[in-house]
């Protein structure tokens, strides 16, 4: 599923306008990029919830030269399943 057909999907469910729910849905997707980038946490009770995970520096090697390569630290967004998105998924 991408974004046209979520949109599709919540403008069907909810009969907002597509138009309406495609706003939502980008300014939701804003705020949690913001929250993110700004080192907060995100969580949607029931759905999971979203961090910053920090990676350390590390070797690496070019796969076509062999050659070690360094690897930066960096800070990653990570998404964690809540118990009910689980629970959905499995058929329980």
């Amino acid at each position: 599923m991408n974004k046209t057909d979520l949109v599709n999907n919540v403008a069907e469910r909810t009969g907002a306008k597509k138009k309406d729910v495609d706003m939502i849905i980008a300014a939701t997707l804003d705020a949690i990029g913001e929250a993110l980038a700004s080192g907060e946490r995100v969580q949607l009770t029931g759905f999971g919830s979203f961090e910053v995970r920090e990676r350390a520096e590390r070797v690496g090697r070019n796969p076509r030269t062999r050659k070690e390569i360094l690897i930066p630290a960096c800070r990653v967004p990570a998404f964690k399943a809540g118990k009910t998105l689980k629970d959905k998924v499995a058929g329980d």
